[in-house]
């Protein structure tokens, strides 16, 4: 996710400036479960940090080949393209550890792993999967806006 400088700016003065008594020990009160309160402005806000792996480059394609079914590491890699072992390693592990990928390695030479969606991970995926059909049927105009925006700034 791209961030602006001011937006930065913004943030680092955030979480250096003092907060209020009140609110840091709601904070710190709140239990890590799912009803946690968070600031979504904080960078390490929870919902943040998932929502970036969810929404990476590789992560969105990572989820959507893994709704059609489970792969080997190689095939998964083919079917993305493009990917170097490590960032598509990388992307694994974080989905994993998200709850959201499921790893079954075999105890058989040679070892086979094989990834797959959980219950939770094939939720998030239907949902990404939903933005990518949207940005494909919305694509023509996106390019249209892309047009009017150039012309408008002179570029070509």
């Amino acid at each position: 996710m791209a961030v602006s400088a001011t937006e930065s700016a913004t943030e680092s003065a955030t979480e250096s400036a003092p907060q209020p008594a009140a609110e840091s020990a709601a904070r710190s009160a709140a239990p890590s479960t799912g009803s946690a309160l968070y600031d979504t402005r904080e960078a390490m806000c929870p919902y943040r940090l998932v929502l970036e792996h969810v929404t990476s480059r590789w992560g969105v394609l990572v989820l959507i080949e893994l709704l059609d079914r489970p792969y080997r590491f190689s095939e998964l890699r083919r079917a993305i393209g493009r990917v170097s072992e490590k960032m598509l390693t990388q992307t694994l592990q974080t989905l994993e550890r998200d709850g959201l990928v499921h790893r079954d390695a075999k105890p058989v030479i040679p070892p086979r792993v094989d990834y797959s969606l959980t219950d939770l991970g094939r939720e998030a995926a239907e949902q990404v999967r939903g933005l990518a059909l949207w940005t494909k049927e919305r694509m023509a105009d996106v390019e249209k806006a892309r047009e009017v925006y150039d012309t408008a700034r002179g570029r070509a």
